[in-house]
């Protein structure tokens, strides 16, 4: 994990100096701007409690359409964490396992879950949602990380049956998330995370984008990080109890 963030802190420094992503441009302002990262366990509800607020109003920017599913963009605030792939359901394997909250109109990767509640499960993609994945170096992508992905053949692989049946460690979990000012929440059973109540993470906030074209690219990757935490991804914070 310490060389995935070591090469993602230099990346991070040579996109916002060097490379050019015009659609990046358009959702860099104090919503993506983060001031304060927490997570809490509450023990009365066996849960965890976790929060990211930023400068300007959290989940109030969400993407612009693109009409279709290659180049659709998606934006994010996410908790790179020191849990373990089986602690959220997993198979081991290589990674930085992050909670993603994301939005993004162009498609809907919860189809178990109806977020806008209109008895259509399948529209829901620009409401903000949450996600496991585990993240990955790639040099590929500017913001040097992307959603790991693998062979559909492989059948060492094992996820979470709330996957979206991608080919990449990606579960919609379907755990609440409300925004409020300049705060975005989502609340996680203990049971739902192996109980783990003792581990470190970060705060990102990150625009990403979806190819089904380029054999050269990831199919989710990082092209832009507005804003971290911690400045440097060292996942220097523990849950509150």
């Amino acid at each position: 994990m310490k060389n995935i963030i070591t090469v993602f802190v230099a990346t991070l420094f040579i996109s916002s100096t060097i490379y050019a992503c015009d659609k990046c441009k358009n959702y860099d302002n104090d919503n993506f701007k983060i001031k304060k990262v927490s997570v809490t366990h509450n023990a009365s509800i066996s849960s965890t409690i976790w929060k990211i607020e930023v400068v300007g109003n959290a989940g109030e920017t969400t993407p612009k359409p693109v009409g279709q599913l290659n180049g659709a963009p998606i934006l994010g605030y996410v908790f790179p964490t020191s849990l373990k792939p089986t602690d959220v359901g997993f198979n081991q394997t290589d990674g930085i396992v992050a909670l993603a909250l994301t939005s993004h109109p162009d498609f809907d990767d919860t189809p178990l879950w109806d977020e806008n509640n209109d008895k259509d499960y399948a529209n829901d993609g620009i409401i903000w949602h949450p996600h496991w994945v585990i993240l990955t170096e790639d040099k590929r992508v500017d913001g040097g990380l992307s959603v790991k992905q693998f062979d559909k053949n492989d059948t060492t692989v094992i996820l979470p049956p709330t996957n979206p049946g991608m080919p990449m460690y990606m579960d919609s979990p379907g755990f609440q998330v409300t925004t409020n000012g300049n705060t975005i929440t989502v609340v996680v059973p203990d049971f739902r995370m192996n109980n783990q109540t003792d581990f470190k993470y970060d705060g990102v906030a990150v625009y990403m984008q979806i190819n089904t074209e380029m054999k050269d690219k990831p199919m989710l990757g990082v092209y832009k990080v507005y804003s971290v935490a911690s400045g440097d991804l060292s996942l220097p914070y523990v849950v509150k109890k």
